[in-house]
């Protein structure tokens, strides 16, 4: 590992070269990355009665960085940003539970407020007990008890399997 350390000080500077004639100045740390990972490639694959191996570390470097830019163009080019209006255009998507809400009462005749209260946060908006007990500000015990007396009087109008 130290002679790879010896090695990531020696090429910096043919890493920085690369990456200013290739033009980068956004997400140079990234890029650095890139260059180091490709920098190890370069060492582990080098075959010395091939050439230099300044030579091939330039070469491979720069290669992988421009693999990498062009990637990046082609994500770029891919992905569509929408512009600021066309969120104001959006549609709300706010779920409308109006018909969910409807059964849901229908359900809950002959349960007190509170048991309803549990049947609409758990079922329809899909809170925990403990999350209901925050948004109605009783105790979660009060809540769970709630939930026990609504399942109780659900299972006795057959609503519910045994």
């Amino acid at each position: 590992m130290d002679s790879f350390n010896e090695l990531v000080d020696q090429y910096t500077p043919m890493i920085h070269k690369i990456m200013h004639s290739l033009h980068i100045y956004r997400n140079k740390e990234e890029f650095y990355q890139t260059a180091l990972i490709a920098l190890w490639e370069a060492n582990n694959g080098y075959n010395p009665e091939k050439g230099r191996f300044a030579n091939y570390a330039y070469a491979f470097i720069k290669g992988k960085l421009l693999l990498e830019l062009t990637r990046r163009h082609k994500d770029e080019t891919r992905t569509i940003y929408p512009k600021e209006e066309f969120w104001e255009l959006v549609k709300d998507q706010t779920p409308d539970h109006s018909l969910e809400m409807n059964i849901l009462h229908s359900y809950c005749q002959g349960l007190s407020e509170k048991e309803t209260r549990w049947v609409m946060g758990a079922i329809l908006y899909d809170r925990s007990i403990k999350e209901i007990a925050a948004q109605e500000n009783v105790s979660v015990s009060a809540v769970k008890q709630w939930k026990l007396g609504a399942l109780k009087k659900l299972r006795n109008q057959d609503y519910l399997d045994h």
